[in-house]
C-alpha cells in the first residue's frame, strides 16, 4: 500500500480507501456485521487505513456496522470521514437538512453509531450553495472541532464541476474535496482540481469505477435489480457508458491488467487526486481494489515520504 497526505489536514492516507454506502443497502445487498467485518479486516491486512461513510448510507447503518467493527479493533488506526447533511427515510429516499442546530444532533449521531469520541473528517454531503453559504454552519462546526468531536471539516461537492464551494474551501475551513471522478466523468479536471491545488486541499475521488460500469463486469445490456441504486440511471445513459467501457478496456487498457485496478489506478496519476474510496462487496473486492496501488508512481506531490 501506498499513502498520501491528505492536503493540509496532514492525514496520512492509503492511496485506496473503503467506500461504505453498500453498507446501507442500496447496492443490492443486505449486509451483516460478519460480511462487514471481513471486508475492514481485509482492507487493514492490505494497509488500507481510510474509510468514508455517512449518516444516510441507511439511517446510520452504514456507520453502525463501522462502529461496531471500530469498538473491536485499535481506533487510531483507520483515518474515518463521514458526512452531514441528509435524513434517511427508506431505500432511496432522502431529505436535505443542513440547519446549524440539526447539524450538531447529526454529527452526535455519527459519533455514536460510529463508536469514537471524534471524527477525522466531517464533511459537508452534496448541498447547495445557498446552505454551504450560511456562515452560521461553519461557526457551529467550528466550535466542535474546538470540542474534539471533529478533527477536519471537508466538502463532498454534489455537482462534480462545483467551483463555489471548491473556491470558498479555505474561507470556511474544509481542507478536503470529495468529488466523482474516474475515467468516464472528468469534469474536476476543468477547474476544481486546479482550484484544490491552489488551496492546497486534499481530495477523495468517489464513484472512481463509474458505480462498477468500469470493472469490466458489466456488459452492455446488463440488468440491475430494483434493490440497486444503478437500476434508477436512465438506460440509455448506461448503454452508451457501458459500450465506451468496452472501447476503453479494448484500447487503453494494458493487456494482463485488471481493468477495476487500471481505473483506480488512472485516477490516482492526477497529482490533485489523494485517494480513490471504491465501494466493495467482499473480501476479494477490497483485494482487487488495493492492487491499484502497485500501479501508482511514487512521485505524487501528496505522497507520504516522512
Amino acid at each position: 500500500m501506498k499513502y498520501r497526505r491528505l492536503g493540509k489536514t496532514e492525514l496520512r492516507v492509503s492511496v485506496i480507501g473503503v467506500g461504505t454506502w453498500q453498507f446501507g443497502g442500496e447496492w443490492g445487498m443486505q449486509f451483516t456485521q460478519e460480511e462487514a467485518d471481513a471486508i475492514l479486516d481485509r482492507a487493514s491486512e492490505l494497509g488500507i487505513n481510510l474509510i468514508d461513510t455517512a449518516e444516510c448510507y441507511g439511517d446510520h447503518l452504514s456507520e453502525k456496522f463501522i462502529g461496531s467493527y471500530l469498538s473491536r479493533r485499535n481506533r487510531e488506526d483507520w483515518v474515518v470521514a463521514t458526512k452531514f447533511g441528509h435524513h434517511f427515510h427508506e431505500r432511496f429516499t432522502r431529505t436535505d437538512d443542513y440547519k446549524p442546530d440539526s447539524v450538531v444532533q447529526q454529527l452526535d449521531a455519527s459519533l455514536k453509531a460510529l463508536q469514537t469520541e471524534y471524527i477525522d473528517l466531517y464533511q459537508f454531503h452534496s448541498g447547495p450553495d445557498a446552505a454551504f453559504d450560511n456562515d452560521d454552519l461553519w461557526t457551529i462546526l467550528d466550535k466542535q472541532i474546538q470540542a474534539g468531536k471533529i478533527r477536519h471539516l471537508g466538502t463532498s461537492i454534489g455537482s462534480n464541476g462545483n467551483i463555489h464551494q471548491t473556491n470558498a474551501s479555505t474561507e470556511v475551513g474544509s481542507q478536503a474535496i470529495q468529488v466523482v471522478y474516474n475515467r468516464l466523468d472528468r469534469v474536476p479536471e476543468e477547474e476544481v482540481f486546479a482550484s484544490c491545488e491552489r488551496q492546497d486541499l486534499g481530495v477523495l475521488a468517489r464513484v472512481p469505477l463509474a458505480s462498477g460500469y468500469l470493472s469490466g463486469k458489466y456488459k452492455p445490456g446488463a440488468v440491475f435489480d430494483a434493490t440497486d441504486v444503478r437500476h434508477r440511471h436512465e438506460k440509455e445513459s448506461t448503454e452508451r457508458k457501458l459500450r465506451e467501457v468496452q472501447r476503453i478496456q479494448q484500447e487503453e487498457v494494458p493487456a494482463g491488467v485488471d481493468m477495476a485496478s487500471w481505473a483506480l489506478a488512472w485516477c490516482l496519476k492526477h497529482p490533485a487526486v489523494t485517494a480513490v474510496i471504491p465501494g466493495c462487496k467482499n473480501p476479494d473486492q477490497v483485494t482487487a481494489n488495493a492492487a491499484a496501488a502497485e500501479l501508482t508512481e511514487d512521485d505524487h506531490p501528496q505522497t507520504w515520504n516522512r
